[in-house]
Parts: C-alpha cells; structure tokens; sequence
C-alpha cells in the first residue's frame, strides 16, 4: 500500500511539474516573501522601534567574533565594528553636535569607514546622504541644499573636491570634516584624530528613542528623468523592504557577500550592506570593481553571493579565459540589467550560479524578482490580474513616445496593453506602498505621480520604464523612456549634461540622448549641437570641458555638430529621430566627432573609426 502510494505521489509531482513548470520556484519564493512580510510588521510594530542598527547589535551580542567587514587584508568583527561606530558617534555627537534627526553627508569611497560612520549616524538618530564622490562643483553644492545636511564628512582623497565648493558650503554654514588626522585649510577639520581619542563604550538607544519607521534613514541620489541629480528618501521602512530583498532572494547568515559596486548607490548599499545585517553575514568590500581581479577576490575571501549589473557582467565574460574559471564558491548573483546572451555566456563559462536577476529604482514603490531563473526575465506575472490588483497593484498601460506620456481613453483612463506589447509600467502609491519622494524638491515628486489612471482619485507612481509579458506571463524590461539613459551602470541626466554643455562661449545649444553600440550595454552619450555665430568647434577645448565638469559614464562619447535643432511646436526638443540615426557616419551627412581619451580630444568620426567601435577596437 505505501509503495502504491509513494509511486502516487511522484508521479503526481511529476505532472504538477510538466503542467505547471514554475510551480516549485513560485513556492519557494511566495514562502520567502511571506516570512519578510512577516518579519517586517513585527519589526514595524514593536515599541520602541526597531531599526536596522538594532538588527545590527542583536548580531553584535549573538556572533561578536563572526566576520562582519573584510577589506584588502584586513578583518573586522561584528564587535570590533560596533566598538568602531561607538568611537565615531561619540566623535561626532562631542564635535559635530549632531542631534536626533539631523542630516549628515557622507563623500566617500567603498571602504569600512562608510559603514562604520553610517552605523554610528543611525545610532545616534541621525540620517545620512549619500554622496557620489564622482560630482563636482554645481552638482555637488546643490546635492548639499536639496537633502538639508548640515555636515559632511568626506575621504582624504577627496579633499581637493571639497575644497572647490567650500566657499558655498561655508555659505550655508556647514561644517566639514576630513578624515584624516591634520587639515590646514581653513573651514575644515580632521576627524580620524578626533575618533582615535573617543571612547568605545555602547551609545544608549535613548539617542534615537523618536525615530519611527517613518523617519528617514538614508538619501540616495538618483538623476531621475530631469535636472540635477535628485535625493531620494528612503524611511526606516523602505530600508527595512530593501534589505529583506535578499533574503527573498535565499542570503543565508553564513553567506559571505562580495560588495564591489559604489557604496552611494542603492544597490551596493542597501541590498549589500543592509541585507548582509538583516541575515547577520559577512561583506567583502571592494574599492571599485575590476574584472581582472574579481575571481581571485572571490577565491581569497571564499565569496559566496556577488552583486552586479549589466555592465559587470559583461565585463567579466570579456576576460581572457582561464583554467581557474569556475573554481570558486559563488552561488548566486543578484543583480539587473543582464543581457540575454550575457546571461547564457556567464552561466557556461563561470559555472552554474543563480542568477537573480531583479527590477526596481530607488524611489520606486514596487520590485520584481525572476525567482524562476527564465533568461532576459525579470520577473513571473500572477495570472490572477483581480488577485494581482490586489497584492501587487501595477500596471502596463499604453505608452505614446512622441508626446512622452500614457494614452488615454475617452473616458480619461490609461490603457492596459495586451501581452506582446510593450507598455509603461505604473504601480499604484497605497499605505503600503508609499512614494517617498525626492527631499526638497515637490515639484519633481509630482512629476513621478499619475492621477486618475484606471479610476477617479487613484494615485500611480510612474517608473520611466517600459516592459512587455510573454505568453508565459513572463514580464521583459525594454527601455527607458523620458531624458534618462543607463550606462555603464549610472543612470545619466540629458539634461543636465546639456546645461554642461552649453557653458563654453562656443556651443548655442545641446540635445543630449543615449545611443545604443554593437557590444555595449544601455546607451551611450551623444549629444547634437548648434554653434554660436563667428565660433568654430574647439575639439580640445570641449574635451577638457567635459572631462571636468561630467563623471565618465556622463561624458557624450559623439557629438554631431547642426545648423539648427529640430523642436516641437512646444520648443521641446526632439530626440526621436537623432536617436534612430544613431552615429553612423555613412547615414549622416552632419560633422561627427568622438571622444578620443588617448589623445585627449575630439576627434572626427570617420567610417574606420566607426568600423572599429563596431568590432570593439576602438573602446568607449
């Protein structure tokens, strides 16, 4: 009767499997997530509330000697860690005289003393605002004025990049630290001295007895669709949401995560620090990634789960192949951006790691998982589109990208698309799902917000993004759509790049948009310009314009030169045709120049020079 039995029931597993071949990893993922539901209502719940730093000291008491931070060489515990925060909050709190609820900006570089300094921040009831230490001048004062900091502390070596903005920031009476143990410059003062004489004992939890899970934890700079990049707020309980996320993804405490993507970013941060202290395991810190070093590193700290984006990837299968190519101990990666082929490539040549090839944005109220592993995914739509109103209120509407903005019926309401095509995705602003919004900046927030999208007084957060389903229900990312596009792993702002633009006396106007090359990951920067009367194109000049005021990933690697831009009857400039022509010289009659690093210039885009982009000779 048992053998009867057990025969039953494989054989009904094996027809649960062919009928419903996601079923096991759709299981698997939905007990996931409602253990972190569970887990985050607790959390929210209790009085007082209970942070992510108190997460944090929970490990501290139950595994004080288990490996919390490992970087180059050295290793640090989880108690030396805490003992390290408390030196610095005591530093800050005696010096800085911060109090709960102030705003403190971090300018540094992957290394310990960002986290120590944010653990010590979030112990003393103070939030931070993450710097990308690759702005300068204008962008990096008005980063300053848009989350309402009133310290910065930032590394060594970027002292000479405070220095260009310290007039401004003395202006608005913040106070710099440097961390280092002398400063000379006057407005600025060293802090790695004033942290070696503080005293280590535990901060008490009276410091931060008001912070709710409201309260902001953390800001997280994004250049969104427009302007200047754009502080996101992230509250105690987005950070808790997103530090759980790897734990859906299967982050075991055991785990030892390999953090080699920028520390400011929301990837690096949240999901690699936060989820290594939400599960209580160890991160490998990076100072910046590299793909000549990225195995020998996995080998050295025995890395067993690794962050990524598109880019990474690429990278890494663009190695010259090695004998030691799958002798490591990764399992799994997480990460976006994967490109299909990429995806397949990694996978044979690197061995079998899971891939979690995820959706979201900083600001975003909804994230999708591809707990399924189907290559290109990024995640399994619930067939159930009443149960998916309900548990996952999102939406792929129609789309116009002339007008860059949904279609509407007669009614007023946005359009679902049907499966195969290709729609915006908007995701509906709940109690539960709250739009925090960029700090200071209402009108911005507003513009990320859709009114009365399939009835009167609901609210939508639109993402920017457009993805289509397959017959299998499978949800695909396409394009980004609006004034941003994504390269090498940075979201880049059009137009800010065009108000750089246009400073030198020679340029008139500049219409920025992203290109796509053979080879290559997202968009490349190109920029269509006009110039002013009596001036020529200074290819030199340019050059060290933009290499000066623009980070790598910002700077146009083409530039094509008109008589006039083409504009809408609303002056608005259009980017549809340019971006279809790409820069393809034989197409484009226009003067056509690319950047040239070695030479240190623009130089003109001949038919070879556009060959060998294509063969990827020439790298950009």
């Amino acid at each position: 009767m048992m053998f009867w039995f057990i025969v039953s029931a494989i054989l009904l597993l094996f027809a649960l499997r062919l009928r419903f071949p996601y079923f096991i990893a759709e299981a698997k993922y939905m007990c996931r997530i409602a253990r972190s539901i569970y887990r985050t209502t607790k959390y929210l719940k209790s009085k007082p509330f209970y942070s992510l730093v108190d997460r944090f000291l929970d490990s501290v008491q139950k595994n004080p000697h288990r490996a919390f931070i490992r970087f180059q060489d050295e290793t640090y515990s989880y108690a030396q860690s805490d003992k390290q925060s408390n030196k610095i909050a005591r530093s800050l709190l005696k010096h800085a005289d911060l109090h709960e609820g102030d705003t403190v900006a971090l300018l540094l570089g992957n290394e310990p003393m960002f986290l120590w300094i944010w653990l010590a921040l979030a112990k003393i009831g103070c939030s931070a605002a993450l710097l990308n230490h690759n702005i300068r001048s204008k962008s990096l004062v008005h980063c300053f004025t848009c989350c309402g900091a009133t310290v910065l502390i930032a590394g060594a070596e970027l002292q000479d990049s405070v220095e260009e903005v310290l007039p401004a920031l003395r202006e608005q009476g913040i106070s710099v630290y440097i961390l280092t143990d002398h400063v000379t410059a006057e407005g600025m003062e060293s802090l790695t001295d004033k942290i070696a004489q503080a005293s280590d004992e535990p901060i008490p939890a009276d410091l931060r007895a008001n912070i709710t899970f409201s309260s902001p934890a953390v800001y997280i700079y994004t250049s969104g669709t427009t302007g200047l990049p754009k502080a996101a707020v992230i509250a105690q309980r987005r950070l808790w949401a997103m530090s759980f996320f790897p734990s859906v993804c299967g982050l075991k405490s055991d785990d030892v995560v390999y953090i080699c993507l920028p520390l400011y970013h929301s990837a690096g941060f949240t999901l690699g620090f936060g989820g290594a202290i939400e599960r209580g395991a160890t991160v490998v810190v990076k100072s910046k990634f590299s793909s000549s070093q990225f195995w020998d590193d996995c080998r050295k700290y025995n890395v067993t789960v690794i962050q990524y984006i598109g880019e990474t990837m690429r990278y890494l299968c663009n190695t010259p192949k090695r004998v030691s190519d799958q002798v490591h101990n990764v399992r799994m990666a997480i990460g976006n951006g994967i490109r299909p082929e990429v995806w397949r490539t990694f996978i044979s040549r690197f061995g079998n790691v899971d891939i979690k090839e995820f959706y979201g944005s900083t600001e975003g109220t909804l994230g999708f998982l591809n707990y399924a592993g189907k290559i290109g995914a990024v995640v399994r739509q619930i067939r159930s589109t009443e149960m998916r109103t309900k548990t996952y209120p999102y939406a792929l509407v129609k789309f116009d990208q002339e007008q860059e903005e949904p279609v509407r019926n007669a009614e007023g309401f946005c359009i679902e698309v049907v499966k195969g095509e290709t729609g915006l995705l908007v995701a509906k602003i709940t109690q539960k799902a709250q739009f925090g919004g960029y700090a200071r900046d209402p009108k911005q927030t507003e513009k990320k917000k859709l009114y009365n999208v399939f009835e009167k007084g609901d609210v939508y957060f639109n993402s920017g993004d457009l993805f289509r389903t397959d017959h299998e229900n499978f949800i695909y990312f396409q394009d980004r759509v609006g004034d941003t596009f994504r390269w090498k792993g940075e979201n880049v702002s059009t137009n800010e790049v065009s108000d750089i633009l246009t400073m030198p006396t020679s340029i008139e106007e500049a219409n920025v948009y992203g290109v796509t090359v053979q080879g290559y990951e997202g968009r490349t920067g190109m920029a269509t310009i006009t110039l002013k009367k009596d001036h020529q194109f200074e290819p030199d000049a340019i050059f060290s314009h933009v290499t000066t005021y623009l980070p790598s990933y910002a700077r146009p690697r083409f530039i094509r030169i008109q008589d006039c831009l083409a504009v809408t009857c609303t002056f608005k400039q259009l980017k549809g045709k340019l971006v279809e022509e790409g820069f393809n010289p034989a197409v484009i009659t226009d003067p056509l120049f690319v950047l040239h690093e070695t030479v240190k210039s623009y130089r003109p885009l001949t038919r070879d020079t556009y060959q060998s982009i294509l063969d990827g000779h020439f790298r950009l």
